[in-house]
This record gives structure tokens, C-alpha cells and sequence, in this order.
């Protein structure tokens, strides 16, 4: 018969490991004869590649509501003449992925691709980047399907709230702060999306990040399809106004729906500000794990929500932090009491030293998670290169997280976390 281990060695929690060597190890850097520049981070022994080009092409960089989603989501729908149905096959039949990747700020192609099949893959992502055909049927489609999906989006309270929320904070005609209607989408016209790939698709204006098993054949391919077929055209900058205005409460009925959706922030900054490192480690004591304050309070002993959280969201010009949840429309307002009064104990009281490491722990664990591979490691390098940050950044970051001491996070409470510079939006 199999020998067990001892039962009592089951019940012994594991020895708690310092994390160390958190570095994010340098990409090869080159460029290709287009001028684009190519971070790549050749690591792994498995024959697989991921491919993705980034474009600042977001909404800081439209021209007409919107068209900063409808553009790159119409490229895999005919290019060249590759129609959508053959794009789909080409990939299908090699094995690849590609997906349309569309942020805030950037919008991009990714591709992951066995190694040995990555060049037969690559025409097809330069016809995308030098003769995408926006045909009218799919933009027509695209439309449509928005329309149906925004109108049902707009029956969710937490929908409404974030919409609420994010305008609220930056204004309804910032590119961060407006929102789209049904109508919004009905007013894009082919030329809109011809004019933004033009303007933004563009060679000076492009970064590509390779990762795997990548080396001097997969550089070649790289030259030999994507050096030359871009756009000429610059980097594009752009400097979104701020709305300047005050806080504000505002509720919005929905008397039809159970659920009361809740929002309460205020504006802040993004990854370069010299307080972006501590209200990180802040904001996960506040609401950014599942052993939070937040949940700890108002999920496990108030019982009023499934779930809540706080965010510090980021963006290339700007950056916000905001606590979120539903709730039973009979909890809205001890809710809210209860997180003005954990960011009131941040204010007065000092982290403890068992939270303090056990919050270190979660962190350092989750950012070693992000230099698992070489895939999540180009995502690293990608979100600080995309940013204009030295990878240096991230290192600050690791070691803010083993330094940072209660009495900088409550300084960091008692300059953010004030009642009175919140904007509040209850839904419900």
C-alpha cells in the first residue's frame, strides 16, 4: 500500500520566502528601415512568438467621437486583397492568434504564432498596416452591433455610474471623460476611419514589441514585411484640457433596478507622478485585493456587497482613483459611511506591522508573476516604453513596496483621501 506523508505536515503552512531579484531583464533594442523601433525580449525554449504593434492612437488623437475604436477594429475585416473571411482562415489554418488590442491612449495588432509559421502570417498584418479597405458592410455591421450592445450596457447600473463618474471627472468632451451613444455611432462615415488610420497608423508614430523565441530570423521577417510598408508620418502628442471643476454628489434613480451601483473618487495621476508608487501600495491596503479593508469591512463583517474594490486607474496624460461596488439600495448609504471611514483610519492611524507584510507579500508576489515569461515580461516593457518610463521605473516601484513605511501611507491618506475633494455618483 502507497505510503502518505505525515497528515500533521499538511497542516504546517509553508516557510514565507523573500521575493528578490525583482529586474526587469532589457529587450534587445533595434529599428527597422522604416524607423520603427523593435523591443525584443528573446527568451524561452518554446518554439512560439508573440507580435504586437502599438499605435497612439487612442482617443487623445481622434477627430470625431469613437473612431479611435472604429479603426482598428475594421482592419481584420479586409485589407488589401485579403477579405475578413481569408484573414481568418490564413490564421486558422497556421495556428495564430490575432486580436485588435484598443486602449484609452493606444490602439495596436497582436499576433501569437508558432515561430516557424510567424512569416506566413506577416503579410497579412502589412497588407492590414499599408491597405486596409474599411469596407462600408462591415463598418455598417460594426455600427449596428455597438448600437445593440451599448443600448443593453446602458440598462446596468454600474454602466451608468462609471459613465457618470469618468464625466463627471474630466468633462462630457474630454477624450477620458466623454461617452458614446447609440447615435455617436451611427455618425462614423468611412472617410472618418480612412482620415484617422492615415493620420495615426504611421510609421514614426508606431512601437513593436516582439517576445519568445524570437532571434536574428524572426528580425529578418520583421525587415522584410513590416520596413517598409507603413505610412511616413511623426509621433503624435497630444494635451487634453483639464475640466477644473469641483466635486460634486450626484444621484441618479433607477427605481426598476435591485442593485444600487456606487462610485466615489477623484482625479490624480499617472505612472510618472513622484506619489504614484506609494498610493499603489495605498490603494491595495484601501480596496486592491481581496483581503482589503473594503472587503474585510463591507463584504465579510457588514455583509452589504458581494464585492468592492478601489482602483487607481492610469492613462498617458492623466490618472484617477475611484472605489467601486453595487449594493442592495437599503446599504447605499451605511456604504458609503463605512468607506469615508476607512479613508478616515488611513488619515489617523498607522498601518500595522502584520498588514504591512502581509500587503508587501501580495505585492512583490504579484509583481514576480509579471516577469513570468517572456510574453509577461514584454508586457512590462511595454506598458513603461509606451509611457516614455525607463525600466528603471519599475525597480522604484519594488522598492517602494519593501520601504514604504505607515507613516508615508498615512501622509499619502492625509493629502488624497480627504471627504471633501471626492466626487460621489450613486446609481440605483
Amino acid at each position: 500500500m502507497r505510503q502518505h506523508a505525515n497528515m500533521s505536515d499538511r497542516k504546517k503552512m509553508p516557510a514565507i520566502r523573500e521575493v528578490t531579484n525583482l529586474v526587469v531583464p532589457q529587450p534587445a533594442l533595434y529599428h527597422l528601415s522604416n524607423g520603427v523601433p523593435v523591443y525584443d525580449t528573446n527568451m524561452g525554449t518554446q518554439e512560439v512568438v508573440k507580435l504586437e504593434l502599438v499605435f497612439y492612437a487612442g482617443r487623445p488623437f481622434e477627430k470625431k467621437k469613437i473612431v479611435s475604436r472604429a479603426t482598428p477594429a475594421l482592419l481584420r475585416e479586409g485589407a488589401g486583397s485579403y477579405s475578413s473571411a481569408t484573414i481568418a482562415e490564413i490564421f486558422d489554418t497556421y495556428g495564430g492568434t490575432l486580436s485588435i488590442p484598443v486602449g484609452m491612449d493606444t490602439a495596436g495588432i497582436q499576433v501569437h504564432s508558432l515561430t516557424r509559421h510567424i512569416e506566413k502570417l506577416l503579410p497579412v498584418v502589412a497588407a492590414m498596416l499599408s491597405g486596409p479597405t474599411f469596407p462600408q458592410r462591415e463598418l455598417d455591421a460594426f455600427i449596428e452591433r455597438n448600437r445593440k450592445r451599448l443600448q443593453e450596457e446602458l440598462a446596468k447600473n454600474d454602466v451608468l455610474a462609471y459613465r457618470q463618474f469618468t464625466e463627471l471627472l474630466f468633462g462630457s468632451e474630454h477624450p477620458y471623460g466623454y461617452n458614446s451613444f447609440p447615435e455617436t455611432y451611427s455618425l462614423l462615415k468611412r472617410e472618418d476611419l480612412q482620415m484617422h488610420f492615415e493620420e495615426n497608423f504611421t510609421a514614426g508614430n508606431c512601437l513593436i514589441f516582439v517576445s519568445g523565441k524570437t532571434g536574428a530570423p524572426v528580425r529578418d521577417l520583421l525587415e522584410r514585411y513590416l520596413g517598409a510598408v507603413m505610412l511616413p508620418g511623426e509621433r503624435r502628442h497630444a494635451a487634453p484640457a483639464s475640466t477644473g471643476s469641483t466635486p460634486v454628489q450626484v444621484k441618479i434613480p433607477h427605481p426598476d433596478a435591485v442593485q444600487t451601483a456606487v462610485r466615489v473618487g477623484l482625479p490624480l495621476f499617472n505612472r510618472a507622478h513622484e506619489d504614484y508608487n506609494g498610493m499603489y501600495v495605498l490603494n491595495t491596503i484601501l480596496g486592491g485585493y481581496f483581503g482589503s479593508r473594503l472587503m474585510e469591512n463591507i463584504r465579510e463583517e457588514k455583509g452589504y456587497t458581494y464585492n468592492i474594490y478601489s482602483s487607481h486607474d492610469t492613462m498617458l496624460y492623466d490618472g484617477y482613483f475611484y472605489v467601486g461596488t453595487e449594493v442592495g439600495s437599503e446599504f447605499a448609504a451605511p456604504t458609503l459611511r463605512e468607506i469615508y471611514a476607512e479613508m478616515e483610519r488611513l488619515q489617523q492611524e498607522l498601518v500595522g506591522a502584520e498588514e504591512m507584510e502581509m500587503v508587501r507579500n501580495y505585492l512583490l508576489g504579484s509583481l514576480l508573476t509579471n516577469l513570468d515569461g517572456a510574453f509577461n515580461i514584454s508586457e512590462v516593457v511595454k506598458t513603461f516604453t509606451i509611457e516614455g518610463l525607463p525600466l528603471q521605473v519599475f525597480e522604484d516601484l519594488v522598492d517602494t513596496i519593501k520601504t514604504i513605511t505607515p507613516e508615508a501611507l498615512r501622509l499619502l491618506a492625509q493629502k488624497y483621501f480627504n471627504r471633501e475633494k471626492m466626487w460621489e455618483v450613486v446609481v440605483g
